[in-house]
């Protein structure tokens, strides 16, 4: 308790140093920046704006009712992350369900570790704490990738080194983003799994992914029956006068169903391969941008 009262003394103490126009911190390199940065600091709710960059979008009411209460009864525990704008001027990093259960309760000030960011760092910050930290729903994780593949420039081995997850992981996310939108917008609600929106991934018609996911609703297909319908769906309307559908052998041989998980892992990609009767065949390593590109080149190397 003395050290909680301690840090909240010395964040009032840091508080009134930023509000002196002669301490106009904008740098490292200021004076007085040492005091401040990575400090907990106590600001004016007033003072700090949303972040633009934020990819949650959807904050539950309920649980924020409830964090709400939790405060008002304990305070702030874990303080949040602004950067600085102008004097006097925050803009959140991470930590908006406490500044707005903050709200909620009425707080004037509330406490914050001040960060010194540009509006590049800011969204890399924003959005890797968020898919680390926060309970996102998996198209807004997809989005939080794409927009750091494609905002920060990042590939998707720097992507998994940032946010410690496999590449194969990621790029499983990142195919979610090519189903049609009402199953994402389903997806962010809660009416089918991030399982479902994997099976119907693999249907490239829009209008068949639509018909399958109606009948997911209607009828409470698990993840089991949806991958059993699309894998019907493939084998039914494999196209007959092609090559494949004309040779292409009912099973694969053993010495390649035994390896395609293995060849998988590597690509972090689902490989597709069809073998003629003859025991010619090909291999299939599907990509899903130029980076995914990329990254497949890098590994043939």
């Amino acid at each position: 308790m003395a050290k909680a009262t301690k840090k909240q003394a010395l964040g009032r103490g840091l508080s009134a140093l930023l509000k002196d126009p002669e301490n106009d911190i904008q740098s490292v390199n200021d004076k007085n920046a040492d005091k401040v940065v990575g400090n907990i600091v106590e600001l004016d709710i007033t003072s700090i704006e949303v972040n633009p960059f934020q990819p949650r979008t959807n904050f539950n009411e309920e649980t924020l009712k409830e964090l709400a209460s939790s405060i008002k009864e304990l305070g702030v525990i874990q303080p949040i992350t602004v950067r600085k704008l102008d004097f006097d001027k925050y803009q959140l990093v991470s930590g908006e369900r406490r500044f707005r259960a903050s709200k909620l309760v009425g707080l004037e000030k509330i406490p914050a570790y001040i960060r010194i960011a540009n509006d590049q760092e800011s969204l890399e910050m924003a959005l890797v704490e968020n898919i680390q930290r926060q309970d996102l729903d998996p198209i807004e994780i997809s989005l939080s990738y794409q927009r750091l593949i494609d905002e920060i420039q990042l590939t998707q081995e720097q992507l998994s080194d940032r946010v410690g997850k496999k590449r194969s992981t990621i790029a499983n996310y990142l195919r979610l983003l090519k189903l049609d939108p009402i199953i994402q917008t389903g997806m962010r609600d809660g009416f089918v799994s991030m399982g479902h929106g994997r099976a119907l991934i693999n249907i490239e018609d829009k209008k068949v992914q639509l018909e399958i996911y109606e009948k997911i609703i209607t009828e409470s297909l698990s993840v089991r029956d949806t991958e059993t319908l699309v894998r019907n769906y493939q084998e039914k309307n494999k196209d007959p006068e092609s090559p494949a559908g004309k040779t292409a052998s009912p099973q694969l041989p053993t010495y390649i169903s035994d390896s395609i998980d293995e060849i998988t892992e590597y690509f972090s990609s689902k490989v597709d391969v069809k073998v003629a009767k003859n025991g010619k065949g090909k291999l299939i390593i599907p990509f899903h941008s130029k980076e995914d590109f990329i990254r497949l080149k890098k590994l043939f190397k």
